[in-house]
């Protein structure tokens, strides 16, 4: 998914962030036919038994921890198309058939596994030295005993000015380690920087930075021609490399950000490395100062030669006064593989298995049927949820409300409303019932607008169904977990987590009592401040079952 960071500067500007006791205290009425706020803000939230029995058993009694241990260090990290993402189905069915939770996988279509081995990296010339490299997902194994060859970087652009001299160089691939990303010039971070040194040198080093990616953008380019950046790897395994060294900083102390290809595309023909920041550095060094670095590569990753079935885990709690309407929780199981994928989106994924733990202790016969979506699939752009919601045209239909939340282990802070014109008052009317210190400090955008997340809440608001994202504080989400190395099960916070598991659980037992419907209705988007243009409705996500279809 997109990071907290990329969220916020997108919506701030064009959206009003308004509390929920700024909204209780407007006292204004609920949808047509719900009863009016100002009644339910006087209300008692401890006089509703249910209220009382989730809250207690959440924020005292959680699983949480033990359920999240499990899934993050014994299943471990869950790539689409994995065993171990098909080990997570299999277990999030067992576990909740031992509550009385009816569970099934639902396979959506079918995926190349990829298994992970071991794979490491040694310079050895100028000198010896083990680098910190990780091979990418979907790479290839290197012969068993390795290989060895020189490292080479992308040429100045100066050197290789058209096409033809472009296409000398690329000659002498063959049989080399290509460099095909920027170096950092520093690796502490920039605000380690701005703390420490004079404001001259911070700006500096500010500068040697932008200088240096101007520089590799150059490069990219000359490299790239006219085409597209997803073509780049391929034609560096067409020309003979024996592999890709890439890496992808996160602007942190020790983290990267370790997915699929990144920016410079992906190929099964032959391996791709992360290097990580610091060794990256050091072999850029060498090639431009002209000392040879020379490595000695090993992986051992296993891509299997045809596709195998791939399932979203679905459980559901039936309704018992409107089986046709739902209230629905969401959370993508698949991750990445470099850490544990543990606060993207383990955690999301604890948060709504918990939370249906809740509701079927305190609530298991709801008004209105309540599901929960377990994804596979989002990190390759919301597969396994764009299938379901074309699979499923009633859930569509009948949806009351659907909470997603996809952000890491901190405590949810804002609910985005993505325009629905009913859903601002909804949640404020649903969390006036709640105990206090379950609200405190979220905000709800008011109105809101149609917006794309890349992640799962797509699938549905892009079919105008009332879908709604949970955002969490950043807890250094955005630089230190997401997509990283170091998303690990030790990076989790249970006081958060048990929280929105017990709000998830509060929210959707409101959901299902409310005698109000949602309705459709959404704002007219409002203009970019940017540009002065009306943001673009954004359109789904094409249907792709399979990796043919994706490739």
């Amino acid at each position: 998914m997109v990071s907290r960071v990329a969220r916020i500067n997108t919506a701030a500007s064009v959206v009003a962030v308004v509390s929920v006791s700024a909204l209780l205290l407007a006292g204004r009425a609920g949808a047509q036919g719900a009863p009016a706020l100002d009644s339910l803000v006087r209300g008692d939230p401890s006089g509703d038994v249910i209220v009382q029995r989730i809250y207690d058993e959440g924020m005292h009694h959680s699983r949480a921890a033990s359920l999240a241990q499990v899934l993050m260090d014994s299943i471990g990290p869950r790539l689409t198309g994995s065993p171990a993402n098909r080990v997570a189905n299999d277990w999030l069915v067992r576990t909740y058939t031992a509550w009385g939770v009816p569970a099934h996988n639902e396979q959506y279509g079918t995926w190349r596994d990829w298994t992970r081995g071991p794979s490491e990296i040694q310079l050895i010339a100028p000198r010896r030295r083990i680098l910190e490299a990780t091979e990418l997902p979907w790479s290839p194994s290197t012969p068993a005993a390795g290989d060895d060859g020189d490292v080479i970087a992308l040429p100045p652009s100066a050197e290789v000015s058209d096409r033809a001299g472009y296409a000398r160089w690329l000659t002498g691939v063959k049989g080399k380690f290509v460099m095909l990303s920027m170096p950092q010039p520093s690796c502490r971070p920039e605000t380690n920087w701005s703390q420490w040194a004079s404001p001259k040198t911070a700006n500096a080093v500010r500068g040697v930075r932008d200088s240096v990616a101007g520089d590799w953008e150059k490069r990219i380019a000359v490299a790239l021609g006219s085409r597209p950046a997803a073509e780049l790897a391929p034609r560096f395994a067409a020309a003979g490399a024996l592999g890709l060294l890439t890496n992808m900083w996160s602007e942190g102390w020790g983290v990267d950000k370790i997915m699929s290809g990144g920016p410079v595309g992906a190929t099964t023909a032959i391996p791709i490395f992360d290097v990580s920041c610091e060794d990256y550095s050091l072999l850029a060094r060498l090639v431009a100062n002209g000392q040879h670095p020379r490595v000695h590569a090993l992986a051992d990753g296993h891509l299997a030669p045809r596709e195998s079935p791939v399932f979203n885990t679905i459980a559901r709690l039936d309704g018992s006064e409107h089986p046709d309407q739902y209230v629905m929780l969401s959370a993508h199981l698949d991750s990445w593989d470099a850490g544990s994928g543990a606060t993207d989106n383990g955690t999301g994924t604890i948060v709504m298995l918990e939370a249906m733990r809740l509701l079927k202790q305190a609530y298991p016969h709801p008004k209105r049927t309540i599901l929960v979506g377990h994804w596979s699939g989002e990190e390759q752009g919301e597969i396994g949820s764009t299938s379901f919601t074309n699979d499923h045209p009633e859930v569509l239909a009948g949806l009351q409300a659907l909470f997603n939340q996809d952000n890491g282990t901190g405590n949810i802070d804002t609910v985005d409303t993505y325009g629905f014109l009913d859903a601002p008052a909804a949640f404020a009317r649903w969390m006036a019932r709640m105990p206090a210190d379950m609200t405190a400090g979220i905000t709800i955008d008011e109105p809101g607008y149609a917006k794309k997340e890349d992640s799962d809440s797509d699938a549905f608001t892009c079919h105008n169904a009332p879908a709604f994202f949970l955002t969490s504080a950043d807890w250094g989400y955005t630089d230190y977990t997401w997509h990283t190395n170091r998303d690990t099960y030790d990076k989790i916070s249970f006081d958060e987590v048990k929280r929105n598991a017990t709000l998830i659980a509060l929210l959707a037992y409101e959901a299902s009592e409310d005698p109000a419907q949602l309705s459709r209705a959404r704002r007219v988007p409002p203009a970019d401040p940017s540009t002065g243009q009306p943001i673009p409705a954004f359109q789904c996500n094409r249907l792709r079952r399979s990796w043919s279809s994706a490739h």
